[in-house]
């Protein structure tokens, strides 16, 4: 199975504190990939140089290469907002735009000047359809995004991030400021997302991991301890640390 992305020897600082140190790690098409490890690990440091999100972080150096289909996205005269637009992103606290659900959704084709109402329209009711969500809000498009609840919101800005039709997604601890029934949510709309996208997903949440992702990398004080599939790493793990933090002895 070929990775659509890939990192080789990836390294970061900010400033003088190293917080990634020589991560190697291929995230195979269309699956899910969980990042677990205890606060601080690097896990979501590691998510967002997978879309250049670092970049906006003053102080930040990185050395070594991440590659999405081949392609350095390090190397000088890459398109960013390109590549964000492939590789889209799902924060960790639901972060609707205060504007009106049609509009949250219909924000990032606009960008891409996509014009025309029928075709945005089309749009927007596919990436509702998409993040699980369009039956709860198809009467109310025009109503204020922010009286949603938490849940719909997280489900609102996955589809804000479907709606430019990324080939991946990166959720960083999607369901942590959820209720269990808006998480079990997430977790269904994430199986059914990676028939077509790739997911790749910080979570601090073990039986998450276990539950939804097909591989898990590990990783501590900022180095990537062991990855494979997450059968494995759940039930033979290699590394005695990754043992000892999937059994609950440290994190």
């Amino acid at each position: 199975m070929n990775p659509i992305l890939t990192s080789h020897d990836l390294c970061l600082w900010y400033g003088q504190t190293q917080a990634l140190k020589n991560i190697s790690l291929d995230i195979p098409e269309r699956s899910i990939t969980a990042l677990i490890g205890p606060s601080g690990c690097g896990k979501s440091t590691f998510l967002k140089t997978l879309n250049r999100m670092n970049d906006l972080i003053p102080g930040v150096k990185i050395t070594g290469e991440v590659r999405y289909r081949g392609e350095d996205i390090y190397a000088p005269g890459q398109d960013v907002s390109a590549l964000r637009r492939e590789v889209g992103m799902v924060f960790q606290k639901p972060n609707p735009f205060p504007m009106s659900i049609y509009d949250n959704v219909a924000y990032g084709p606009r960008t891409h000047r996509v014009k025309g109402r029928a075709k945005l329209d089309e749009i927007v009711e596919q990436a509702l359809r998409g993040a699980a969500i369009w039956d709860e809000v198809k009467d109310r498009l025009r109503k204020n995004a922010l009286g949603l609840s938490g849940g719909q919101q997280q489900r609102l800005c996955i589809a804000r991030a479907l709606a430019v039709e990324p080939k991946v997604l990166l959720m960083d601890e999607p369901t942590s400021a959820l209720d269990p029934i808006s998480t079990s949510r997430v977790e269904e709309l994430a199986l059914e997302l990676k028939e077509r996208y790739t997911i790749v997903i910080v979570t601090h949440n073990m039986q998450q991991a276990l539950r939804i992702s097909d591989r898990t990398a590990f990783f501590l004080l900022g180095e990537l301890v062991e990855a494979g599939a997450t059968e494995d790493v759940f039930s033979q793990p290699r590394d005695k640390r990754t043992e000892d933090y999937i059994t609950g002895r440290f994190g």
